[in-house]
């Protein structure tokens, strides 16, 4: 064994209270912390040829690469749609290395128990029916994928062929309707073969992100009963928006097609009870895409695919090798996912839901929600600024003097906070995403000065 290995195996418990000391003191100092960083290592550095040790590597990290990570754990980082990790998350997700475990067969772990039930605890938490079942993927993107990828399967099958078995050139022409859709759906579509262009936009609803879905009705009947794939929104980017999932859903009495929800952060409103009704009629679609990295609060690669239609999953996932076996009628997680190894990924979501249950969640929901509302509130009294859209959850999304780039620049500069530009309806704008637990009133009350401040000319 490599001497400075057998070191490190020797003193492991030292090496792991200097981690956890040093951890102790990242989070501890989030709230002081710069929310962005520009700082970059001056030089390249080679790889070592005999190595340090790992006490060593964690001194040179934290002089070397440390000082120029965000504070995106933090409750003032706003950009994207961006959780943090609560404590409990953390502790799951430590542990999920320290087992190290391949969440792919039921053969030598209990992993994929855990994993079951996770996943279960989460339906539940979504109010979904019991029929739902559900893996856990690396986050959003590969969540839409993997539903489009069963998608493509269901019209397969409608057209009497297998695109699993024969190739999806042997489908033809697929069309995919959705009024705003999230770019990881184009991008899964490219994947998938499906292509960009497949997808069709459907008109909104004056002044929304939310799909017309009169103009959706014609557009699957110009189908001439093809069937067709819809992706429906449960909170656009943008703006937080929801489609009508229930009415989109009564189509299927006059349309054949797979109904497709991105609840990427949007499924969580079914927490607050004031705001479930955004998502009625979730439980109605075919496939669910939820990013528990967003507001579930766990660490980052995590994201849950839902679906109705276990049997197409073993279809086009399936793994079937000596060693692993062929899929039955429960199949295993190799069978499930575009991926074959997987980490026990579904350990911090278990252990958050375990150590705060849908009480606490709920809380994390509603604050968040609030405190969306209170800043985009006080930002629209600023001369100037404009909400382009109601706050109808947690985004705020804002036209501004000037230039949103620009703005958003100097405002990541002062180390406060930091948020995204963004184009809503072809105005340039700024986006703001609540949903980290830590997230306080005071922490909204320093972001709404920091606009006041820039924008009055400081």
């Amino acid at each position: 064994m490599d001497p400075r290995l057998y070191a490190d195996l020797d003193g492991m418990p030292d090496l792991l209270d200097a981690v956890q000391d040093y951890a102790h003191d990242i989070l501890g100092g989030l709230d002081d912390r710069p929310v962005t960083s520009t700082a970059r290592p001056a030089d390249a550095e080679p790889l070592p040829t005999q190595g340090i040790g790992g006490a060593a590597a964690l001194r040179r990290f934290e002089t070397r690469w440390a000082p120029g990570l965000s504070a995106s754990a933090g409750p003032r980082y706003l950009g994207f749609v961006t959780g943090g990790a609560t404590p409990a998350a953390v502790a799951g997700d430590w542990l999920t290395s320290v087992f190290d475990q391949n969440t792919i067969t039921v053969q030598d772990s209990a992993a994929s128990s855990l994993e079951r039930e996770s996943v279960r605890w989460i339906r539940d938490l979504l109010h979904l029916p019991d029929d739902f079942t559900g893996a856990f993927v690396t986050g959003a993107t590969m969540s839409n994928l993997t539903g489009l990828a069963l998608a493509r399967e269901w019209i397969g099958d409608r057209l009497g062929v297998s695109v699993s078995t024969q190739g999806v050139a042997a489908l033809g022409p697929v069309v995919v309707l959705s009024g705003a859709a999230h770019s990881t759906v184009s991008k899964a579509l490219s994947v998938l073969g499906l292509g960009r262009d497949s997808l069709h936009p459907v008109a909104l609803l004056p002044g929304r992100d939310a799909i017309d879905v009169d103009a959706l009705r014609a557009a699957l009947r110009d189908q001439d009963g093809r069937p067709a794939i819809v992706v429906a929104n449960a909170g656009t980017v943008n703006t937080g928006d929801f489609d009508d999932l229930d009415a989109i859903a009564d189509l299927r009495e006059e349309f054949p097609f797979w109904l497709h929800v991105d609840g990427a952060f949007g499924a969580f409103a079914a927490l607050s009870p004031s705001h479930a009704h955004l998502v009625a009629g979730l439980g109605r679609a075919d496939s669910v895409c939820v990013d528990l990295h967003k507001w579930l609060n766990v660490p980052y690669d995590s994201g849950l695919q839902l679906s109705r239609h276990h049997e197409l999953q073993a279809r086009v996932f399936g793994n079937t090798s000596a060693y692993i076996g062929v899929p039955g009628t429960d199949p295993d997680f190799v069978h499930l996912t575009p991926e074959s190894s997987r980490r026990l990924r579904a350990l911090p979501a278990w252990f958050t839901l375990c150590a705060y249950g849908r009480d606490g969640h709920r809380e994390i929901v509603e604050r968040t929600i609030a405190l969306a509302r209170r800043v985009g509130q006080q930002l629209a009294e600023i001369t100037g600024v404009e909400l382009l859209a109601p706050v109808r959850l947690n985004i705020v999304c804002l036209k501004v003097p000037g230039d949103p780039a620009d703005l958003a620049r100097r405002i990541a500069e002062t180390g406060v906070t930091f948020l995204t530009p963004t184009v809503h309806h072809g105005t340039p704008a700024l986006r703001l995403a609540f949903s980290n637990w830590r997230t306080s009133e005071a922490d909204a009350d320093r972001i709404v000065e920091v606009f006041r401040h820039l924008l009055s000319g400081g």
